[in-house]
């Protein structure tokens, strides 16, 4: 996150009470569930759903396509938008599973903090440890909450050790759960001093809340039996003596995160948590881009495309760019600049989401989420201004790691598939080269799942059976370098050279020798596996 110089002015009040936030966990740690209990808190939905729903419970609002419903998995980020208390949330998703993770990468560039969900029985997990390192790398703030405290779990102080060792960072307990598994009571909230008691009976109701004087008010022996209570005086005290204070700023430089304990299928620990991200949450913060910060308080509206999704209605072959807003307040009908393109372009039909469900945005301010659909203008890394031609920069696109020939069941269709192809390239789901000799084309993906996502979506959504075919090649790199070095090179190596959908260079390799070869033989070309996405 850019410094921000100490003398900016206050944000304007519909700004500052904005908290954009993702939320990143390991598969199974619980993320959708609490997804939906904050739209359930936040009264945008009167009765939670389940991921793994029996027969006609509900299912959860935010996995909408037809994969993640037969899946049980989220595989693509959707944003949610919902009032909270004086707070107006939004919620950006992320797919947990490690296969999407350059989409999840892509959605922590527009969000302002990140919510970490651990499971209580398993700890710290690998892709927690991933996703966790590319939050580091932004210095995005961090609160986390430690799910499913009402299965047997682990020994509070050991999960607080862990994250402490394995991520680096410090751990300040916000609240302190009581008993564990089937003991599991509720907790105390160290914040405030108060009891919260877990109501099991009605998963979909607030638990209550006690108020008390401290550790020692002699109305908690009413509410915890005395080995319990014992146990919680004990641990809350060597906490306090052990662990840091809740520090603001160290929250906000992304050195300390508060800790929730809690159940989110049992909505308990939740509304904790949702009063933390208003309480110690980020407001809105100044954006990354060439050749100035676009700091969220300018008049002027900016706002940049974190990611596009195709086909989000089945009936209508719309796609929809995600559009984090960096400044200003926008209002439906406004002219916006396509800073890439330079032309004009009218914003007539914004949407906000609630999951599925879309409505039409009338404005949206810095902070905000909305969506605009279109047939295509808009890729990933694209910004949109009121006319100064701000680039936002920082959102990566990485090379993939496994790749395949893709060709049309029926030779026929070539076309077709082509454009659908080209689709899910701009939708950033996978990469799509097209050889310079050979026909077809090549995808890449970064994990083997992708490439089943892909074969159903194509036939799900073009009606067009696609069969992937094992490659020679292993990886791709984008050729940088002067022009005449690089028409030289590709000249050269014809049999490896492709170009991705948006034209661009790319050299596809075998082994790592071929990459050394160029690097020994081509001086001044370099090979690189990212390249940044800037409209």
């Amino acid at each position: 996150m850019p410094d921000a110089a100490t003398n900016r002015p206050a944000l304007p009040a519909e700004i500052a009470r904005r908290r954009t936030f993702a939320i990143i966990s390991h598969p199974d740690a619980g993320k959708t569930t609490l997804t939906e209990k904050f739209l359930l808190f936040g009264g945008a939905i009167q009765m939670a759903g389940q991921v793994r729903a029996k027969g006609e419970a509900r299912r959860t609002r935010s996995d909408f396509m037809q994969m993640e419903k037969d899946r049980g998995i989220s595989v693509s980020a959707s944003a949610m938008s919902f009032d909270f208390g004086k707070f107006r949330f939004n919620l950006v998703d992320t797919p947990g599973h490690s296969d999407f993770s350059e989409d999840t990468y892509r959605t922590l560039t527009a969000v302002d903090a990140a919510i970490m969900v651990i499971d209580g029985a398993k700890g710290v997990e690998s892709q927690t440890r991933k996703l966790f390192e590319v939050c580091r790398l932004r210095d995005l703030p961090i609160l986390t909450f430690c799910n499913k405290m009402d299965r047997e779990s682990r020994d509070t102080f050991e999960i607080i050790d862990e994250i402490q060792e394995n991520l680096a960072i410090d751990v300040t307990p916000a609240s302190w759960p009581i008993g564990t598994g089937r003991e599991f009571l509720g907790c105390y909230d160290m914040l405030r001093d108060r009891l919260e008691l877990m109501d099991r009976a009605d998963r979909n109701r607030v638990a209550e809340s006690i108020s008390i004087d401290g550790l020692d008010d002699p109305k908690m022996a009413e509410h915890i039996p005395a080995d319990l209570l014992a146990q919680l005086r004990e641990e809350v005290e060597m906490a306090r003596e052990l662990l840091p204070p809740l520090d603001l700023q160290a929250v906000h430089d992304g050195t300390l995160t508060p800790i929730w304990f809690g159940s989110a299928i049992n909505s308990f620990g939740v509304k904790e948590l949702m009063d933390g991200i208003g309480a110690y949450g980020p407001e809105p913060q100044v954006q990354a881009a060439e050749p100035r910060q676009i700091a969220p308080e300018e008049d002027k509206v900016a706002g940049f495309v974190f990611k596009v999704q195709a086909n989000m209605d089945p009936k209508h072959r719309d796609r929809v760019a995600f559009l984090r807003m960096a400044s200003g307040h926008f209002k439906r009908g406004m002219k916006l600049t396509h800073v890439r393109t330079k032309k004009p372009m009218a914003v007539s039909n914004p949407v906000l989401f609630l999951a599925s469900d879309r409505e039409l945005a009338e404005e949206a301010w810095a902070g905000d989420i909305i969506g605009i659909p279109n047939h295509g203008q808009l890729r990933i890394g694209d910004t949109l201004t009121e006319g100064e031609a701000l680039r936002v920069s920082g959102i990566p696109s990485f090379a993939p790691e496994l790749l395949q020939n893709c060709r049309a069941g029926d030779p026929m269709k070539a076309k077709h598939l082509e454009k659908a192809l080209m689709q899910f390239a701009e939708e950033g789901a996978a990469k799509v080269f097209k050889p310079v000799l050979a026909s077809g084309f090549v995808v890449g993906v970064v994990g083997q799942l992708q490439f089943e996502v892909l074969a159903s979506r194509i036939e799900m959504e073009y009606g067009l059976p696609v069969r992937f075919e094992p490659t020679q090649f292993t990886s791709a790199r984008w050729v940088h370098g002067a022009r005449e070095a690089v028409e030289k090179f590709a000249a050269a190596n014809k049999s490896h050279m492709a170009e991705d959908n948006d034209g661009d260079m790319v050299y596809l390799t075998r082994l790592q020798w071929d990459i050394d070869r160029v690097a020994r033989d081509y001086p001044d070309v370099t090979l690189s596996n990212t390249k940044e996405m800037m409209g």
